[in-house]
């Protein structure tokens, strides 16, 4: 009979203690996925995923050593047990390594309903796909071609386990739909995509939803223009705009900070934002996407304030980095657990009525974002904007500022919030950035 994760878990922490280790702590998961990938009628591809993998960190004193494998057979765990003693052996020591306190962790790991699996066989899979698709292709005659529709179905278990004797399991799962189209006119051709994620399969949106959604992105992108160098107002459409707050993340994030390598270093207790925007993560949400009772390093979250009334009040940071820091864990080791903004009641619509003549954004394109300066540069797809209205689309064109201004200078965000994804936040107008074009 095969053993539970947990009880594997706690009988290889042991075994690590009894070869010589100080502490220990490991990750051990398991998960399991089914992709249907069906294009212009027919099934493109068919793909079941099922991994697991182990990873093992002991400490020897202050040195440590780190080793994985994705065979849980007795023989492999053997061998990756004498592996990470054997590189903690030769590991320079490190003042700050070692695990959290026992105090911080959960006494009782909280069930935040994130595991809900679909049976999704593959005949359905291949008749919702087909189906989603066609319709997709059917909602305009400049829609020539489609790059498909999927679906995919997903579900896991992992465990942290360290020798402070805890043990946190948690299962998830992890759905999603996608479409793909391809449109046509005067010989331009364009593309787009629409998706819906989820823990649950009822969070989803419905296939009809999908298809004409993407139907309507895509031939909306048609007849693009090309742009005169200007400076104007800019909207992030709800979709892009999380990329602002990424960048932020990365910006108060621990190892960015104690390697002095963030814009943000020094900065906890400044005005950052204006004073109306709050930042903020809630990582005991009811099936968030990224819901988690423990951190990384086994930590408890807590919901917290990184922006409090626009001023920087919390950084972002793990165990280990917070010793370096000199300061507190902010369990936020390997992340941040649905970060939210607070927004305004305008939809999109009377963002852009409020910009009245600029650009908005629907889609970025290339790495342009420095972490160390906070430069920011990156090509965009997106629409011109008069009186409020959008009058066509746009492309071949850049936009730069630095995040500090950026985040200085924005009006309002938007109440149009996209969930599908573990930062949420509505369209964010910003009162001026440079566009480079012609």
């Amino acid at each position: 009979m095969k053993k539970n994760l947990s009880v594997l878990a706690s009988e290889i922490v042991e075994r690590c203690a009894q070869k010589g280790a100080t502490e220990t702590e490991l990750t051990l998961g398991k998960s399991r996925s089914f992709t249907l990938l069906s294009r212009l009628g027919e099934i493109e591809s068919i793909e079941y995923e099922s991994d697991v993998e182990l990873d093992v960190t002991v400490y020897l004193g202050r040195r440590k050593g780190m080793a994985s494998t994705t065979d849980l057979s007795d023989d492999s765990i053997r061998l990756i047990i004498d592996k990470a003693h054997a590189i903690a052996k030769q590991a320079q020591e490190d003042p700050y390594a070692g695990l959290a306190d026992a105090s911080l962790m959960p006494e009782t790991v909280l069930d935040l309903d994130l595991y809900h699996p679909w049976a999704l066989t593959p005949e359905e899979a291949k008749e919702k796909t087909i189906a989603c698709e066609q319709l997709a292709m059917a909602q305009d005659k400049r829609i020539t071609n489609s790059e498909g529709c999927s679906v995919t179905v997903g579900e896991g278990e992992s465990v942290y386990a360290n020798s402070h004797g805890f043990v946190g399991e948690m299962k998830a799962t992890h759905h999603d739909i996608s479409c793909s189209l391809i449109a046509e006119a005067n010989g331009e051709k364009q593309r787009d995509y629409s998706y819906t994620v989820a823990t649950r399969r009822e969070d989803l949106e419905d296939w009809s939803w999908v298809a004409k959604d993407v139907a309507q992105k895509t031939v909306r992108r048609l007849n693009a223009q090309t742009m005169k160098t200007c400076k104007t107002p800019v909207v992030f459409s709800a979709s892009v705009a999380r990329s602002l707050l990424r960048s932020f993340v990365a910006a108060i994030s621990g190892g960015s900070l104690y390697r002095e390598s963030s814009f943000l270093l020094n900065h906890l207790g400044q005005q950052l934002f204006p004073s109306d925007i709050t930042i903020y993560e809630e990582p005991h949400l009811l099936r968030g996407l990224g819901s988690a009772p423990f951190d990384a390093d086994g930590v408890s979250t807590y919901e917290k304030n990184f922006v409090t009334d626009g001023v920087l009040s919390s950084y972002s940071l793990g165990d280990y980095a917070a010793k370096r820091l000199k300061m507190k864990t902010t369990a936020n080791s390997g992340g941040v657990h649905n970060l939210q903004i607070t927004h305004s009641d305008k939809n999109l619509s009377a963002l852009l009525q409020e910009m009245n003549q600029g650009l908005l954004v629907t889609e970025l394109i290339g790495q342009g974002v420095n972490i160390v300066t906070g430069d920011y540069s990156r090509g965009v797809f997106g629409y011109w904007v008069e009186n409020g209205e959008i009058q066509y689309p746009v492309h071949e064109i850049t936009i730069a500022s630095n995040l500090k201004e950026m985040f200085k200078r924005i009006v309002a965000v938007g109440n149009d919030v996209d969930k599908r994804s573990s930062i949420q936040t509505g369209s964010i107008l910003i009162e001026e950035m440079m566009l480079a074009g012609n």
